[in-house]
């Protein structure tokens, strides 16, 4: 599973972050996490606002810090 936060460094996009690194953690999923802070390849995922969640090159969330529990629900599907 390849999972991407998007975002350019703010207070938001290290919450996420840290968010997604806890709920990988609990459900012990082998993820590699990849922080992606340039605009230009932000950009193309279409995202408006960040952070954004991307698993395997989907974009899932944008534009909200998600909880561990909403990101544990959306890797356990």
């Amino acid at each position: 599973m390849k999972i991407k936060i998007l975002g350019t460094g703010c207070k938001k996009c290290k919450e996420l972050e840290a968010n997604v690194k806890e709920a990988v953690a609990e459900l012990m999923i082998n993820a590699d996490i990849e922080k992606v802070e340039d605009i230009r390849d932000i950009m193309i995922y279409g995202v408006i606002s960040t952070p954004a969640l991307v698993i395997d090159e989907k974009v899932l969330s944008y534009g909200k810090v998600l909880s561990v529990k909403e990101i544990k629900e959306i890797l356990s599907k």
